[in-house]
């Protein structure tokens, strides 16, 4: 139960970190993306929707033609998990490099250690292909993962219990996403990411978990990849920073006389 209020809590505490002056820059150019995105494909799926609903309409008989505010509900509906999915994979592209030095920046906030002298921007831009490239990992990750769960969900009554599994296992896709970066940070392979936060699963999932329901919420889907990453570089810092640190080397043995 304390793993499950901590990975709630982080997020809230990423929300409140995002805020402060030190740190706003590093949202604001991020924030302009993702808006932009989030028009830009409202306006492609809406002006889409018209079209396929009055084509889908004109196959239907007059006498059924009340139903067609429930063909637009079904269709506005999958239309939005998919926009959801596609919206949150180029948000994550686009915005990959300057998560990057985001949790640097809060590690430095809450430390008070200064870790580089570069200027942010050219720090994002030095780090762009290797930050895209870690996304393109994570992202084969996902899919390649998922598959098993989209087949169950097509067979009948196994799909309830898959529904669920499939839930918990987007909690953990979104733990392992936003870990990433302030672990990535510290050279640690995505491999090794997944079993160090995998020690404090429950917290990681519990965590994931409340990033997956704050990106269904209006407006708020707007500024919760910032605030993730936020919450991740503080959740690395208290649990996961002792595990992510290099091991010391042991002494030589010194020799006989």
């Amino acid at each position: 139960m304390k793993d499950i209020i901590l990975g709630v809590r982080y997020l809230l505490k990423g929300f409140g970190l995002i805020k402060q002056p030190g740190l706003r820059r590093f949202v604001i150019l991020p924030l302009f993306f993702n808006v932009l995105i989030f028009a830009g494909l409202g306006f492609l799926a809406f002006s889409w929707l018209n079209g396929l609903v009055e084509q889908m309409m004109l196959n239907v008989p007059d006498w059924l033609q009340w139903l067609s505010w429930l063909v637009w509900l079904i269709i506005y509906a999958a239309s939005i998990i998919l926009m959801y999915f596609t919206f949150t994979i180029l948000a994550n592209f686009l915005s990959a490099p300057f998560n990057g030095i985001l949790s640097e920046a809060v590690e430095e906030h809450i430390s008070g250690i200064k870790k580089h002298d570069d200027a942010p921007w050219h720090q994002a831009l030095t780090q762009a292909g290797p930050a895209i490239k870690e996304e393109f990992t994570k992202l084969i990750y996902s899919i390649t993962r998922s598959l098993p769960f989209l087949v169950l969900l097509f067979i009948p009554g196994i799909n309830i219990i898959a529904s669920g599994l499939w839930m918990l296992f987007g909690a953990w896709l979104l733990a392992i996403q936003y870990a990433d970066y302030p672990l990535g940070n510290q050279n640690i392979p995505f491999k090794q990411q997944r079993a160090i936060v995998g020690k404090k699963r429950l917290l990681a999932m519990s965590f994931g978990g409340t990033v997956m329901v704050g990106m269904m919420i209006p407006i708020v889907n707007l500024v919760i990849i910032p605030a993730a990453v936020a919450g991740a570089t503080i959740m690395y810092l208290e649990h996961f920073k002792q595990d992510a640190a290099p091991s010391e080397p042991e002494p030589a043995l010194a020799n006989a006389p």
